[in-house]
């Protein structure tokens, strides 16, 4: 049963990329040139065989298709929505070299994944019970990859998950013109289709549940929890109404409903990908003053381009060089950003500032993060908030290994499933099963 409210705020929003139809993914599917050693192979985290599944597709065999792309990713269909395939597997196509417009294969993923999914295609099954167990933290895209892996090896899994809904961002977080989170949680609802997934939802490790009892309780832990809450500005005027992290608003405005009244305009302060998002999505909501405040220049962002190409179009604005210093508020609630003007090596210059408007404010300058609560646990190195590993996972604590953004410091969707897998083999490896 879902746990999802039908009535939220992100239902406003249309899927931006267009479903093909049999004659178009065919038609598309047919221009692939299927290159020996393609590029597109090499730039995916999951190293999806993609010159294989296209053309499947080319035969009509989609089932075969979906599966290819399944067996290398399992959260295939979410990534064929969510990923940033421009600078990915699109972005390395041997037509961008030729002036061809590249494969659209995320347009052609999402046709395999989704005729797959509406059909109720079923390609695997849990493994003979190894008597072997497995405690994994978070039930976000790197668990879940782990957990369905760990299950057809036939070990036991069982999930810890703070929340009450299971997915993580790509649920919580992922921006609904990409993807919504009902689509998200039908896909774990298909992942968990394997049988034998434990899920305790609303137990928070190191709160609820001690780490120590983990490790005694398993043969192995994985920890695949995301990141922690938004940082904000310690400035005057931060603890004004109206000024919220922009990940903790983008979760509420895919879970519930937002009162959206009395805005109109919005500032949102960073310039990474979670900024570029809540332009987006603010623009899409018709907030139709948005202005993205950042302390470098456009070039520099480290947000993606076309994203912020495409907020652009949508005639969103932008304070380069600037750096909040205050807030400015009435009643209570925020009513401006106040920003001192920075030179080409971001120092402020004396006697610029710059007021920007703002009814409500989105703090996109990061999140905190969560490694510091393995800070005590002997052999698991904490670096800069993140938990190293090595290229499999593993920590330096026998029995412990670790994936996602608790190691990458929030990457993408198919980064985490990409480490998640990897991670299963090791653990299946490290228990001899």
């Amino acid at each position: 049963m879902s746990r999802i409210p039908k009535t939220r705020t992100e239902t406003v929003f249309e899927d931006y990329k267009t479903p093909y139809t049999k004659d178009q993914a065919l038609a598309e599917a047919n221009r692939c040139l299927f290159c020996e050693d393609a590029p597109c192979i090499t730039a995916c985290p999951t190293a999806i065989d993609i010159p294989q599944f296209i053309r499947k597709i080319t035969t009509d065999n989609v089932r075969g298709s979906a599966k290819t792309i399944f067996d290398s990713n399992i959260l295939g269909m979410s990534c064929a929505r969510v990923c940033p395939v421009e600078v990915l597997c699109v972005g390395s196509c041997v037509y961008n070299h030729k002036g061809i417009p590249p494969i659209q294969i995320g347009k052609l993923q999402l046709y395999s994944t989704d005729t797959a999914y509406d059909a109720g295609w079923d390609f695997y099954e849990a493994g003979e019970d190894t008597g072997k167990s497995v405690a994994l933290i978070g039930a976000g895209p790197a668990s879940l990859a782990a957990a369905h892996e760990l299950r057809r090896f036939g070990h036991a899994v069982t999930i810890y998950e703070k929340r009450d809904v299971i997915g993580g961002l790509n649920v919580t977080g992922v921006a609904p013109y990409k993807m919504k989170s009902d689509r998200g949680e039908a896909e774990v609802d298909w992942l968990m289709s394997i049988g034998g997934i434990t899920v305790k939802t609303g137990v928070e490790v190191g709160k609820d549940v001690a780490l120590s009892d983990l490790e005694a309780q398993y043969d192995a832990v994985f920890v695949g929890m995301g990141l922690g809450p938004d940082r904000l500005f310690d400035i005057p005027g931060h603890d004004l109404g109206g000024i919220v992290g922009a990940v903790d608003w983008i979760e509420q405005m895919k879970l519930t409903t937002l009162d959206t009244a009395d805005t109109s305009k919005v500032v949102i302060l960073g310039g990474g990908n979670t900024a570029m998002d809540a332009v987006r999505e603010t623009l899409g909501l018709g907030f139709d003053d948005v202005t993205m405040i950042y302390r470098g220049v456009e070039v520099g962002m480290s947000g993606y381009a076309h994203e912020w190409a495409a907020a652009k179009s949508k005639m969103a604005k932008a304070a380069w060089r600037a750096q909040p210093v205050s807030f400015d508020g009435a009643d209570g609630h925020v009513t401006a950003v106040v920003c001192d003007v920075l030179d080409e090596n971001k120092k402020p210059i004396p006697g610029k500032q710059i007021t920007v408007p703002a009814d409500l404010v989105l703090v996109a300058i990061g999140q905190s993060k969560l490694g510091a609560l393995f800070a005590d646990i002997e052999g698991v190195e904490v670096d800069w908030g993140r938990i190293v590993t090595d290229e499999d996972g593993c920590t330096g604590r026998s029995g412990w290994f670790a994936g996602g953004d608790a190691t990458n410091g929030g990457k993408e969707v198919v980064n985490a499933a990409a480490e998640g897998k990897r991670a299963a083999h090791a653990i299946h490896v490290y228990m001899g099963a």
